[in-house]
């Protein structure tokens, strides 16, 4: 199983799904970003996955422009590389652990304590957070 996070571009500061505008959501090529930033990136048709010494991070891309991407991330480090990403270009992150934005400027507080919980529960075992 993986922690899923989304990328959003958009004018509008997103504190709350609900309150999204369309309007303001802006298409760029995440892809293209993530070729420049990460040297090990496996490609197979629409699937693209990143390989790094301590994390996979896997989405799916048809090449076209978007607003939004959905990422799995395999490993709590995934999310570092893009928290400074999201900050250099202006991009934002709504983490499905948290249920909420990330706090670019806070990025200790994220959703991977939360998955790993919830994947302890499905997988039944005891979690421990140490």
């Amino acid at each position: 199983m993986s922690w899923d996070v989304v990328l959003f571009n958009s004018r509008q500061k997103i504190t709350d799904l609900a309150d999204v505008d369309e309007k303001q959501l802006l298409p760029v090529s995440f892809s293209k970003a993530f070729k420049k930033y990460f040297k090990n990136i496996i490609t197979d048709g629409d699937h693209h996955e990143i390989k790094e010494d301590d994390f996979t991070i896997d989405y799916f891309d048809d090449g076209e422009p978007s607003s939004t991407l959905m990422l799995n991330l395999y490993g709590e480090s995934a999310i570092y590389p893009l928290i400074d990403l999201a900050i250099k270009n202006n991009w934002q992150i709504f983490d499905t652990g948290l249920g909420d934005m990330i706090d670019l400027g806070n990025s200790s507080k994220n959703g991977y304590q939360n998955f790993q919980a919830y994947l302890n529960i499905v997988l039944n075992k005891p979690f421990n957070s140490n």
